[in-house]
């Protein structure tokens, strides 16, 4: 970790984009500014740790859904004799 002291209006500079900026300080806390382009996310560590659970957790919900889903079709298919609907997928022909 890299670790600059900074006083009050002196900025942080990482890459070419992005400048950090000490606003204004007092005895227990350090405001700061951001500037960074749209496509750059900036969140409190507390928030970004909350992003990542919730993607984590819409994201294996999603997947064990599609893979019933899934499992659903193919098994339906071949109760009722149709063409399986993945065979052109995996380079299998009916």
């Amino acid at each position: 970790m890299l670790i600059l002291t900074r006083k009050e209006g002196e900025s942080i500079r990482i890459g070419d984009n992005i400048t950090v900026k000490i606003v204004a300080m007092d005895n227990k806390h350090v405001k700061i500014g951001i500037e960074a382009p749209r496509n750059v996310s900036v969140n409190r560590e507390e928030i970004y740790q909350k992003i990542q659970t919730e993607n984590l957790a819409a994201a294996s919900v999603h997947e064990t859904e599609s893979m019933q889903n899934i499992a659903d079709l193919l098994k339906s298919g071949a109760s009722e004799g149709k063409k399986n609907p993945f065979a052109s997928l995996f380079g299998k022909k009916d």
